[in-house]
């Protein structure tokens, strides 16, 4: 059994948008959701070692669906569409809300990595994804991305003060998709949630007969 968990297979399954099919669910599932251009697909990008598997782009407001990623053929990484586009149409920002909470509301997902970006306080927006998902109830973890572009003594200060201001326990994990600072320990955190998520195994029924 490996110490440490590590990704040796991923793969693009579909994307869905408002009333869309999901796959088939499996024991875990992991969401990872924050404002536009916070850093979603590089997370994924840099977790999985595929620079190709999901679209990045310089352009905010790119990923408009539920996309699935398949990840050791034993659990979905979900990239979820980013919020708080500016130069969005109301009709887009209101489709988007409602992809979004379509799919927080479905039960499927185990667990959320909601990305905040370490330098600036959460907007708006932010602290309404925060309050959405204490509302369904879902359990999370915090990332703050784009930590290389701060001094590296303050970054786990600085990510650990965005989670506070979010009006979280002051602790999130400082990222960069850049440098892969931050990939190890949120790798670790992915590991323990499948794991908990993991099905029990029954035990073997003994034989009471059997002398």
């Amino acid at each position: 059994m490996e110490d440490v968990f590590t990704i040796r297979q991923a793969a693009f399954v579909t994307s869905a948008g408002i009333g869309g099919a999901y796959p088939e669910p499996l024991p875990c599932e992991i969401a990872i959701v924050g404002k536009s251009n916070v850093g979603k697909s590089s997370l994924i990008n840099r977790l999985t070692n595929n620079q190709k598997l999901a679209k990045t782009s310089s352009q905010p407001g790119k990923t408009r669906l539920v996309n699935f990623f398949l990840i050791n053929r034993a659990f979905y990484l979900v990239d979820l569409p980013g919020y708080g586009f500016a130069k969005a149409s109301k009709a887009e920002q209101k489709s988007w809300g409602e992809l979004l909470e379509q799919y927080l509301s479905s039960g499927r997902v185990k667990h959320l990595l909601m990305l905040i970006d370490i330098r600036h306080e959460p907007t708006r927006d932010d602290l309404q994804m925060f309050r959405y998902l204490l509302y369904y109830g879902i359990p999370y973890t915090l990332v703050a991305t784009k930590a290389d572009k701060i001094a590296r003594s303050k970054r786990r200060q600085e990510a650990n003060a965005r989670a506070r201001e979010l009006g979280a326990p002051p602790f999130a994990i400082p990222f960069s998709g850049e440098t892969g600072e931050g990939k190890s320990e949120l790798l670790e955190r992915i590991g323990q949630i499948c794991a908990d998520a993991a099905p029990a195994q029954k035990e073997p029924e003994k034989d009471e007969e059997r002398s």
